[in-house]
């Protein structure tokens, strides 16, 4: 089953639960992501995965080891306007948030936009973090960082999400249908809560 495509759309009255799966690369986020999609639920692929594909097709410099501040900005526009296509559904989940993007530039020594705070409070306080895992990760074109790195991020974004008041559930190193259970489960018994 194919992620959500967005469009832009006004944001309605009632506050849905959007739900973050966050973590660094090669964590397995899109494999729970295209879990969930599967069954039935509202999910946004990776901003910054589908933003590297299409530069990489074009030989574009718009990625994020050619100017990470220029393609993080890219990725909060296209990130702000699944927020607002999302408004359509009562719960939806997303592969990263915009504290992912926060983690990214912080470990490359940028800085943040000061409006991201108030726009990040858009999605569910508690995140559901994929922490590092060696025996899934693995390097392609889209992701080129090795696992040290990555494990380095995953502290920055970790970081992220906690500056900003985020409750992190950290996801269990296991099959991707026990993550999915992990997931539906917990939201059974705790549901998110929203706070825009």
């Amino acid at each position: 089953m194919s992620l959500t495509q967005t469009s832009a759309l006004p944001i309605h009255a009632v506050v849905p639960q959007r739900i973050v799966i966050a973590g660094g690369p090669g964590s397995g986020k899109s494999t729970l992501l295209q879990a969930l999609a599967g069954t039935g639920e509202v999910c946004y692929e990776e901003c910054s995965r589908v933003l590297i594909r299409e530069q990489l097709a074009i030989a574009g410099a718009l990625v994020p080891w050619a100017d990470l501040s220029a393609f993080a900005q890219e990725c909060s526009k296209r990130m702000r306007i699944q927020l607002t296509d999302s408004a359509r559904h009562q719960r939806c989940f997303f592969d990263r948030g915009l504290p992912d993007l926060i983690g990214y530039l912080t470990h490359g020594g940028h800085r943040v936009p000061d409006e991201w705070r108030e726009v990040s409070r858009a999605y569910a306080t508690t995140v559901f973090f994929a922490p590092p895992w060696r025996e899934i990760f693995v390097n392609d074109a889209e992701r080129p960082q090795s696992f040290a790195e990555g494990a380095e991020l995953s502290v920055r974004i970790r970081s992220a999400y906690e500056d900003y008041g985020f409750r992190l559930v950290e996801l269990i190193k296991s099959t991707v249908v026990d993550r999915r259970r992990q997931v539906l489960d917990y939201l059974g018994t705790h549901p998110a809560q929203g706070r825009s």
